[in-house]
């Protein structure tokens, strides 16, 4: 588990450090005297050879990962896989990627000549996945992207990192809904994902789900600083299977809205 840790480690200062930086104020209101249990993070890339799904999973799959579920949603022209550890503490992997192939001639173009900036061996070091931006992007570029695919704007201007980790609700003592978490986090000011309910999923599905919405933060961009959407916190709780273990995987309506908590 030590490179698991180290990995997540790596991920997780990322990620509150440029993503969201009100995790840690997610963590003051929530921890209970022990470290929040993460559930699982998030990541995103572009379905082309050099950085897709499977360049991405290479570093969890070195470490004894191991491919689980596949998702697909065909409104924002995503496909999905979710990745699990033997060990049972090791957080779920979920690598989402954008379909290129099926979105416009411009966003193609714009979206190769990004990755053709990547330097091939910037990827063989597992710190790429949380390494951000490996291009060059003018603000511009950014917005044209975005309006065709919320995506395809929040990849281009962040790249490489945790879009969100995930607190287990069902390690919570004094909280044990999705819906009182959110509760407690409204009243200490964050906005929570309403998109398809503000509960996403129930206990006949085996998952609920919501989120905060993503934190706004600075992006320089090649040619100006803006501030856009970042990353954002999700909270999961799971019910068990009529073996009795808790489903592990995860629910694609639901998934479709938690990807809204980044749109503008």
């Amino acid at each position: 588990m030590e490179r698991v840790q180290a990995l997540f480690d790596g991920l997780w200062q990322d990620y509150t450090a440029r993503l969201c930086p009100s995790a840690a104020k997610v963590h003051q209101l929530l921890e209970e005297g022990a470290p929040l249990l993460n559930d699982h993070i998030a990541l995103r890339t572009f379905a082309l050879p050099k950085v897709g799904l499977d360049r991405l999973a290479a570093p969890f799959i070195a470490i004894g990962y191991e491919p689980k579920g596949e998702y697909e949603f065909k409104a924002k022209k995503l496909f999905a896989r979710h990745f699990e550890h033997p060990n049972p503490d090791a957080p779920k992997v979920f690598i989402s990627e954008l379909l290129v192939g099926q979105c416009s001639s411009e966003l193609q173009l714009a979206v190769r000549s990004l990755v053709d900036q990547v330097d091939e061996d910037a990827l063989n070091d597992p710190a790429f996945l949380y390494g951000g931006r490996l291009w060059d992007i003018d603000f511009d570029t950014y917005k044209k992207l975005a309006a065709e695919s919320e995506y395809a704007g929040w990849l281009s201007a962040h790249g490489f990192g945790a879009n969100h980790f995930t607190v287990s609700v069902n390690q919570l003592s004094t909280l044990d809904t999705v819906k009182g978490v959110n509760d407690l986090l409204r009243q200490s000011g964050f906005a929570i994902n309403e998109s398809g309910g503000e509960v996403k999923g129930s206990p006949e599905v085996c998952l609920e789900q919501s989120s905060t919405m993503a934190d706004k933060v600075n992006v320089v961009f090649s040619d100006s600083e803006q501030t856009i959407p970042g990353g954002f916190y999700e909270f999961a709780k799971r019910y068990p299977l009529a073996d009795g273990s808790l489903y592990q995987g995860f629910v694609e309506a639901s998934a479709d809205k938690i990807f809204e908590s980044t749109d503008q």
